[in-house]
């Protein structure tokens, strides 16, 4: 039993290698896979012969002749299989299906309109029914972004308080439903798969996404491969305290990231400023401070108005106080910011990078990067496709 198992594990880890070199390569000949992977000319045929009966690859012509035979060139056929991403996160339910080359063929839609518990759970069966009957091509799975306290391991949402689910054994509940392989992370995380995966990223530095949406919370890839935590928890920033004596937390501490940096809390911070500078262009926005919102604070700080910039220099510097806190334990790596304060650009980045640069070793701050994410809206759905990609078909470069 032993021995078959082992065999069936170099099977698997074979074709995950082949898989994985073809899909960075673009196009590859067979010797040339060989060649990289140090398996046999033998191994590499019967693998690739494989991958081509189920539709994976194809084949695509011949490379340029260096004077001998011309090699056959082998791809992915990206069209071959759909990928379910979803994305939980927001205020309402996202769902795409998605190909092997991260390009999102169709998008799904659904408000939540006040829903939580066992409705909410049931909107997402509605969002997979209406992706899975909208895909024409075999779907490989289903991955997810999930709010709050995730177990990727057991598949479990512990804790998502604005949905009020506890306990939630999302992925057992969908892969008996749908008999479909399931895979799940918390948002922030996926959304660091995503960058990295498909986003222009620098694969030789160990990568953070700090996500700021509804919460704040940070997604982790060290040496190729995405931090969970032991067995749960990495990059949960948003419940670290950063300002004493603050305002009191869902969590039940006071001052954390999440209630001086995210969505809601920014409002919060304008309205009060909007007072001070009664001149200010967030009064001008809006009839009543009751009415302001976060696309205000947006508007007005594209206008130069200084409330709204003082607003974002205050966040600024308390995501720089994460930051820090990032750097002097990771060590120098790639810090990208993500969500909805991405419309702040390069004034919130350069605070970001002074209050780092003022709180963490100097070294440290030199071999780090402050920049945003290379995509936008679509990255928790990219990252969900790509948390997929790895897990099924041991896609690089989360396999090292």
């Amino acid at each position: 039993m032993t021995q078959k198992a082992t065999h069936e594990q170099t099977r698997v880890h074979n074709t995950q290698l082949v898989f994985s070199t073809i899909y960075e390569r673009g196009e590859i000949s067979r010797a040339e896979i060989a060649r990289l992977t140090h398996l046999t000319r033998p191994t590499v045929s019967d693998v690739v012969a494989d991958l081509i009966h189920a539709g994976l690859i194809e084949e695509v012509g011949r490379a340029p002749s260096t004077g001998g035979k011309r090699a056959i060139l082998l791809r992915v056929d990206e069209d071959s299989r759909c990928l379910i991403g979803l994305d939980l996160a927001r205020e309402d339910f996202r769902g795409a299906l998605i190909n092997l080359r991260g390009e999102i063929k169709q998008r799904v839609s659904l408000p939540l309109e006040g829903r939580d518990g066992n409705a909410a759970l049931e909107l997402v069966y509605t969002l997979v029914e209406t992706l899975k009957a909208a895909a024409q091509h075999p779907v490989l799975g289903i991955g997810i972004g999930a709010p709050g306290l995730v177990d990727a391991v057991d598949g479990v949402i512990h804790q998502a308080v604005n949905l009020n689910w506890r306990n939630i054994h999302l992925r057992d509940l969908l892969q008996e439903r749908y008999r479909l392989p399931v895979y799940m992370a918390n948002d922030c995380q996926v959304a660091a798969l995503g960058e990295y995966t498909f986003g222009e990223n620098n694969r030789g530095k160990d990568l953070v996404v700090i996500y700021v949406g509804k919460g704040v919370g940070a997604g982790i890839v060290v040496s190729g491969r995405l931090f969970h935590g032991n067995p749960l928890g990495a990059g949960e920033i948003g419940h670290v305290v950063v300002a004493e004596n603050g305002e009191p937390c869902q969590c039940g501490n006071y001052g954390c990231l999440e209630t001086v940096a995210n969505a809601r809390a920014i409002v919060r911070r304008a309205r009060v400023l909007a007072h001070v500078y009664p001149q200010s262009i967030l009064n001008q926005l809006v009839p009543h401070p009751d009415a302001m919102t976060f696309e205000t604070v947006c508007e007005a700080f594209a206008e130069g108005d200084e409330a709204a910039r003082q607003v974002i220099r205050e966040v600024g510097q308390h995501l720089g106080i994460a930051a820090a806190n990032l750097v002097s334990v990771l060590g120098g790596c790639r810090i990208l910011l993500a969500g909805r304060i991405t419309c702040f650009g390069q004034f919130l980045r350069d605070v970001v990078r002074e209050t780092l640069s003022q709180r963490a070793l100097a070294a440290l701050v030199r071999s780090s990067e402050i920049d945003f994410v290379s995509m936008s809206a679509d990255i928790i759905l990219l990252g969900a496709a790509a948390l997929l990609l790895h897990e099924e078909l041991g896609l690089f470069p989360f396999g090292g």
